[in-house]
């Protein structure tokens, strides 16, 4: 059973929401997937987005904020039982299945350097990033299980093009590798048996493939596809 959230108001359930999309989003206007139709909610309050069994929370800037477990937040990664507030409704995760990855990895998430001076022989071209501290890793990402079908798609690659880092190459070893910048911009690349997809998870714009804005949904990468995020330009492509 996929992940879903239930919506609450004075203790009373109003309806479940099965988390079954990579990005469901929370607001007053109608175009959203759970419509909250209170003027304490904004017209795009949140987003979920839920790739293999994670998901993760983001405040999309609302007014009024939001609340997990009584304590403000503008991103989360939701734990089975998390409690979200907005206003006057609750809407409670309810997630049975194994989680992928800990609130500590995404804590840290994977960002591109930037463009700063380096001294000569970097160590590799993706820093994890918590608080003031900037520490250079070797892994690509959390270590994550494969998918359940054991099918995968073949080994891909993204390289760097500009900055310190140009040249550096990324081997997309794990089935979700988190890119960017927090607080700027972070995307999420997910390995799935049927190819390699981008996702945007948080920032007010969304990173470009070719050029061309992704926008909410997850975009499939095709071999030699350029990616620029939160000014770091990529390209994605399979191994030969």
């Amino acid at each position: 059973m996929p992940a879903k959230l239930i919506l609450s108001m004075d203790g009373v359930v109003l309806k479940e929401y099965p988390l079954n999309k990579e990005r469901t989003t929370v607001g007053r206007k109608p175009h959203n997937d759970i419509v909250i139709d209170n003027l304490a909610v904004s017209s795009e309050h949140a987003a979920v987005v839920t790739i293999l069994n994670d998901s993760f929370l983001e405040d999309l800037d609302s007014t009024n904020g939001l609340m997990v477990n009584g304590v403000p937040t503008k991103k989360h990664f939701l734990q089975n039982n998390d409690l979200i507030e907005i206003g006057k409704y609750k809407l409670k995760y309810l997630n049975d299945q194994p989680t992928q990855t800990t609130a500590a990895d995404f804590e840290k998430t994977m960002v591109l350097r930037a463009p700063v001076r380096t001294t000569p022989h970097a160590n590799v071209g993706v820093v994890a990033s918590k608080g003031d501290s900037t520490t250079t890793f070797n892994a690509t990402a959390s270590n994550l299980t494969a998918d359940s079908t054991g099918a995968q798609p073949p080994a891909a690659v993204v390289q760097i093009l500009n900055g310190p880092n140009s040249g550096k190459e990324l081997e997309l070893v794990k089935n979700l590798t988190t890119l960017g910048k927090p607080g700027v911009q972070v995307a999420v690349l997910a390995r799935r048996p049927h190819g390699y997809f981008i996702t945007h998870v948080e920032g007010g714009s969304f990173p470009t493939v070719n050029g061309s804005s992704i926008g909410e949904q997850p975009h499939q990468l095709n071999d030699h596809d350029l990616i620029e995020l939160a000014g770091v330009k990529m390209e994605f492509y399979f191994k030969s």
